[in-house]
């Protein structure tokens, strides 16, 4: 922290509640970083640690280039999983899908980006403007 935000560092006192080591899930050999998951005590410390990471662009740990991002919510995480099977899909047809936050889809098609929040909506899209569109 002090490497990054010293003047952060000065202001509060940040405690960590509890800091784990995720281990590399996709495939144990590959030396890809892990993440590193820390429970701050006061919800008000990570939220100005992340608004600082944001500010400064980048963050480092020893030297090395880290991102910090913000952890979701147990009905954010469902949401976005819900989605994993249409993305695969998508992705497999080359139409660039993504996950907006918390959890749209979103795709690029003839030059336009559609995003749609839930499966109702891009079934909708899909039997109607794309029917239209061939």
């Amino acid at each position: 922290m002090a490497e990054n935000f010293p003047n952060l560092v000065k202001e509060i006192d940040i405690q960590v509640q509890e800091a784990q080591r995720v281990p590399n899930k996709m495939n144990p050999k590959r030396p890809t970083p892990r993440h590193i998951i820390i429970k701050m005590q006061k919800v008000q410390d990570k939220e100005r640690i992340l608004k600082a990471a944001r500010e400064r662009q980048l963050v480092t740990y020893k030297g090395v280039p880290i991102r910090l991002s913000a952890d979701f919510s147990k009905e954010t995480l469902q949401a976005r999983r819900e989605w994993q099977e249409i993305f695969r899909v998508m992705k497999s047809k080359n139409l660039q899908p993504r996950l907006v936050y918390p959890a749209k889809l979103s795709f690029r098609i003839d030059g336009h980006i559609k995003s749609f929040p839930d499966k109702k909506k891009l079934k909708e899209f899909i039997t109607t403007k794309l029917f239209y569109m061939k």
